[in-house]
Parts: C-alpha cells; sequence; structure tokens
C-alpha cells in the first residue's frame, strides 16, 4: 500500500485562455485534489498502483471538493475535518504567450493535534509495516518543523518506509531523521546544503545523501535538476537519468508526479537505477496536459525505456 499524509492539501484549478488579459472565457478548466501529496497519490494510481489512500486535513466547500476528486481518481481518501476551510490554488497558461501563471495560496493552519490524528488513521490501518507512506510540500506554519521528523519516526517505528518531498527548515528536521527516500529539487538542495546554486549535481546529491545517512539508516536520495534531467543515489553509485526532447507547457505537478512514479516502482521493489526512468517518466508526462498529475500513463510507460540512467563517474561516484 501507499499512503499520502496531506497536511496541506488544497483545491488545484487550472485555465488555459486565450491570453492572460481582461475578461477571459477559459479553453479548459480542470480542477484536481491538490497539494503535492495528493497530486504524487493521484500519479501512482494512474501509474497502475492497486492500493493507493490518503489522510487529509480538509474543511469548508473545498475541502469536499477535494476529497470528492481524490476518491474520483481512485484514491482511497480519509478525511480529518479541520478547522480553516481548505484553500485554493490557481494556474493559469496563457496560450498566446505560453506563459504560465501561478497563484498557490498559503497552507491553511492545522493544529498538531489535527497533524497527529492525520498519523493516527494513517498507521492504524491494517498492515503498515513494509508500507510506503509520503509526505510532500510545505507545511502549514502553524506547524513545527519537527513534524516531518515525527512522522518518519513514527512511520519507522510502525514498521513502514516513508518519502519525503518538501523544504526549508521541515526538510532539515524531516532528513536528518532518515527517512527512507528523499525527493527535492535543486533549489531546494541547495537550501539544505548551503551550497552554490551552481554545484555539480553530483556533488550535490551525494552531500543530501550524506546529510540524511546521519541518522544511520540505508535511504535514497533523489534530486531532479530541471532540462538536466534527474540525479539519484543510494549509497552505492550516483545515477544521473536524462531525457533529450521537448518537456511540455505544463510543468505544475511534475516533481510530483516524479515521485508518484518512485512509489510505484519502489512498491513493486525495483532498485534506484530501475525506478528513475518511471518517475522520469511520469514528470514529463505530466507536463503533456493541465492540471497537476493528470499524466497519461500509457505515455509515461512508452517514455520510460527512453529514459537513459547513467553511472556518473565523477568524484561522488568513486
Amino acid at each position: 500500500m501507499i499512503t499520502a499524509l496531506a497536511l496541506s492539501p488544497a483545491l488545484d484549478v487550472t485555465y488555459v485562455v486565450d491570453r492572460l488579459q481582461g475578461i477571459q472565457r477559459p479553453r479548459d478548466a480542470v480542477r484536481v485534489a491538490g497539494g503535492k501529496s495528493l497530486n504524487a497519490a493521484r500519479a501512482a494510481v494512474a501509474l497502475g498502483a492497486h492500493d493507493v489512500s490518503a489522510v487529509a486535513v480538509l474543511a469548508g466547500g473545498a475541502g469536499a471538493d477535494v476529497a470528492a476528486a481524490a476518491r474520483g481518481d481512485g484514491v482511497s481518501l480519509t478525511a480529518i475535518d479541520g478547522a480553516t476551510p481548505t484553500r485554493t490554488c490557481v494556474s493559469i497558461f496563457d496560450a498566446g504567450a505560453g506563459e504560465l501563471t501561478e497563484i498557490y495560496e498559503r497552507p491553511v493552519a492545522v493544529s498538531a493535534a489535527e497533524a497527529d490524528l492525520v498519523l493516527d488513521t494513517a498507521l492504524g490501518a491494517p498492515g503498515a509495516a513494509g508500507d510506503w507512506f509520503l509526505l510532500s510540500g510545505g507545511l502549514p506554519q502553524s506547524l513545527a518543523p519537527e513534524t516531518v521528523a515525527g512522522a518518519v519516526r513514527r512511520v519507522h517505528q510502525a514498521g513502514g518506509r516513508i518519502a519525503i518531498d518538501t523544504h526549508g527548515r521541515a526538510l532539515r528536521a524531516g532528513a536528518a531523521a532518515g527517512p527512507d527516500l528523499v525527493k527535492v529539487n535543486r533549489a531546494e538542495a541547495v537550501e539544505l546544503l548551503g551550497c552554490a546554486p551552481d554545484v555539480p549535481g553530483d556533488r550535490l546529491v551525494s552531500g543530501l545523501h550524506g546529510f540524511v545517512a546521519g541518522a544511520g539508516r540505508s535511504s535514497c536520495v533523489v534530486v531532479t535538476d530541471g532540462e538536466d534531467g534527474a540525479w539519484g543515489f543510494d549509497g552505492g553509485e550516483v545515477l544521473r537519468a536524462r531525457r533529450s526532447g521537448p518537456v511540455g507547457a505544463f510543468p505544475v505537478g511534475s516533481g510530483d508526479s516524479f515521485l508518484g512514479g518512485l512509489m510505484v516502482a519502489f512498491e513493486a521493489s525495483f532498485s534506484l537505477r530501475e525506478a528513475l526512468p518511471l518517475g522520469a517518466a511520469a514528470g514529463v508526462a505530466n507536463a503533456q496536459l493541465p492540471g497537476a498529475a493528470r499524466l497519461d500513463a500509457a505515455m509515461a510507460r512508452r517514455l520510460a525505456p527512453g529514459i537513459r540512467v547513467d553511472t556518473f563517474s565523477g568524484s561522488a561516484a568513486r
């Protein structure tokens, strides 16, 4: 089973307009159960995972819409009643200019008790031992960064495995607790390590792995690097995954789709080398359609064999 822990969900709305000016009748309008954790869960379902669940703090009309949309996408969702109405995030694609504008409300307040209830509910399901859990996205400001580290420890105590994808102090606290997978982008990894923005990818991913490995657990790290592909390291060899060709006009949710692809692969006991092509292909497939993590799974499966994964021969690999 793959279970998403959604502490900062959102109703995500994407509009496609002729141009971002004046009054517009959208060419297309897409609404999905958003926030990074729910996006990753939806991508995992699309890619063929058979048992994907989520526990989300939801409230108000937008919260009801998120719950209905997630269930409609095949995610078995349990809603925790929140005190603050669920946020709405909007992306607008200007078809004339080929540009995307993103308007994201900040995550709404979630109490420590509500966050604990999310973990209690998720870990109380039968068979948590051996399952994968994912905690993705920025934390509400009402929660301490230690919340992510606490989630990592609780999942491990229950015998489960956990992936995190966050940033800032929450990433620092969570990564130091030794999650089984850390998936971040270059900017997030650079911020955590305090290194130069243009540091070579092999050094970035090996530095991140060293930070996570300080907790004494065997972990994988993946750093997505835009047009330069993605880097992965599991303590054995530094891997670089790349694909040639255009990425797509709708990148929102590509990182979440990447994480969903990794989850599907790891749940099937793939190695990191085997998992990276599906993650990368899911990210590319996502970028072809408006709306986060609404990827064409057949396209992702077609693209995956074309993702080149090389062992990097730089200093980190030696």
